[in-house]
């Protein structure tokens, strides 16, 4: 691979991955109810099922999806039901009151549920995986081996995506002292909730 198209890949992957989406907006409300550094399982999480979604679709994954409608609607529908259950949890104020003065108010989410979260967020986007499917081998010189061709791409895919983590987490670290307004927190709560819900609804036009 050239030094040139992989520039190019780092380009494109840098804004995609910092558009706001699922991902990033469930990185960025985990940052808010429990604080930046606890936050970063969710991240974990999160970016475990980017890179297992990029390595099976580099696998070829993608291309049964798209062969096999019904395995797309197995995602897409499980997608749909988690990301409007997480919207209905937050319109609710389902998780534990925030508190940024008393640390024993902090949702009490240990790291494995919030790694087991963001994971789940992550791998139930079966766009995830046609994107790489279609994206991906665009890079990948044929004439060269392809394995450290793809270890680069998905390398560089994430830490572009961690390091937009970080960012929407430390955004959401300094909006949590303005939310301990238990009315801006209701608010927050509902546009959330709302976000999420639009996402998962979505994902109900998603096509393979």
């Amino acid at each position: 691979m050239s030094l040139h198209t992989w520039w190019i890949f780092a380009v494109t992957v840098f804004v995609l991955c910092g558009t706001p989406g699922p991902n990033m907006l469930h990185v960025m409300t985990r940052s808010v109810r429990v604080g930046f550094r606890r936050s970063i399982a969710a991240m974990a999480g999160c970016l475990s099922a980017l890179v297992l979604a990029l390595c099976i679709s580099a696998a070829g994954l993608g291309a049964v999806l798209k062969a096999s409608p019904m395995v797309f609607d197995v995602l897409r529908y499980a997608g749909v039901a988690y990301l409007v259950y997480l919207g209905i949890k937050a319109w609710r104020g389902g998780d534990a009151p925030l508190d940024v003065g008393n640390p024993a108010a902090i949702a009490p989410s240990s790291r494995r549920i919030l790694f087991r979260d963001g994971f789940i967020i992550g791998i139930s986007n079966p766009k995830l995986l046609l994107f790489a499917s279609a994206f991906l081998p665009q890079f990948v010189d044929l004439g060269q081996p392809q394995l450290p061709q793809f270890v680069v791409l998905v390398s560089t895919f994430a830490v572009m995506e961690m390091f937009w983590y970080a960012v929407y987490a430390a955004g959401g670290h300094s909006l949590a002292g303005y939310l301990a307004r238990p009315g801006l927190r209701k608010v927050f709560d509902r546009v959330v909730g709302t976000i999420f819900i639009g996402f998962g609804l979505a994902l109900l036009r998603a096509r393979p």
